[in-house]
Order: C-alpha cells, then sequence, then structure tokens
C-alpha cells in the first residue's frame, strides 16, 4: 500500500511537534547557581543534575565518598533522605525535586530550609526512563522552625 506524500508529511511533523515531556514545563531564561552533592556512581543523580541544566541551573557538581556526613551538617531528616543533596540560595535540596518548583521556593523566600522527595519515586526528574512507570509523589518543605508541608503534589503528570 502506498501513502500519500501529504499524509507522511503530516504523520511526521505530529510526531515531532507532539507534547513536550512534563518536565520541560516552566522553562525561563532565569539562571540560578546549586550545588549538587553526589555520589560518582549514582546514574539517577545525574539524570537531575541534566534535569537542573535544562531549565538553566548552573550546577557545581561535587562527587563525594559518602554523601551522609552532607546530609547530617545540612540537618536532613533521615525520614527526608534520598541520594543526593543540593543547596540553593541557603534552602537545602533533597532528592528527585522537579526544577520548577525549586525556582518556586527560591523566588519565594517563604522561610523554607529544605524541599525535598524522600526516596526515589519513578518518573521523578532523573528518574524518568522512557518506559518507566510515573508515580504519585509529593515535595515536601520543611520549614526554619522544622513544620512540614506539603509542597506540590503530582500524579497523572
Amino acid at each position: 500500500m502506498r501513502l500519500p506524500i501529504a499524509f507522511l508529511l503530516a504523520l511526521a511533523s505530529f510526531s515531532t511537534h507532539a507534547a513536550e515531556p512534563f518536565w520541560k514545563q516552566g522553562m525561563t531564561d532565569e539562571r540560578h547557581e546549586i550545588t549538587v552533592y553526589r555520589s560518582a556512581s549514582c546514574g539517577c543523580c545525574k539524570g537531575w543534575i541534566d534535569h537542573l541544566k535544562e531549565h538553566n541551573f548552573d550546577v557545581k557538581d561535587v562527587t563525594v565518598a559518602d554523601v551522609n556526613p552532607y546530609k547530617q551538617n545540612l540537618k536532613v531528616p533521615r525520614q527526608a533522605a534520598s541520594c543526593h543533596t543540593a543547596v540553593i540560595d541557603g534552602v537545602v535540596i533533597e532528592g528527585h525535586v522537579p526544577a520548577q518548583d525549586i525556582k518556586r521556593v527560591v523566588a519565594d523566600k517563604q522561610g523554607i530550609r529544605l524541599l525535598t522527595v524522600p526516596a526515589m519515586p519513578s518518573g521523578t526528574p532523573g528518574m524518568d526512563m522512557p518506559g518507566a512507570p510515573k508515580d504519585d509523589f509529593k515535595v515536601f518543605a520543611i520549614s526554619n522552625d522544622n513544620n512540614i508541608s506539603i509542597y506540590n503534589s503530582y500524579s497523572d503528570y
């Protein structure tokens, strides 16, 4: 069966202009400096750093033998821990927090000392490999006076 050239061109155009991946939404030209502490062997940390760079973060990538002393010094509670720890404008970022939430917390200056996505939910930035399930997850905030709240929730993304 031969398909008309117009149909093939329309099909090619559709596939190349399909919706952007969810984590590319909210991209701006705004630049931010962030320091990330991670293990050299962690691939998902590299994926998260790539996500930050796509959102115009200037990343100081610090590979360390053990991230735990950094977590302890930055007062990351064990229940909030993930695989990497970052610092931006005095706010600690733990785990696979979306760039959009990091930009918002820096802009809002709401007295939040830590944003975290505990553990490593599938589908989060850096954990969003092709074919991976997209788990529902929450970004938690810990305030300067240690109150915990839900900063953002993700489902059906």
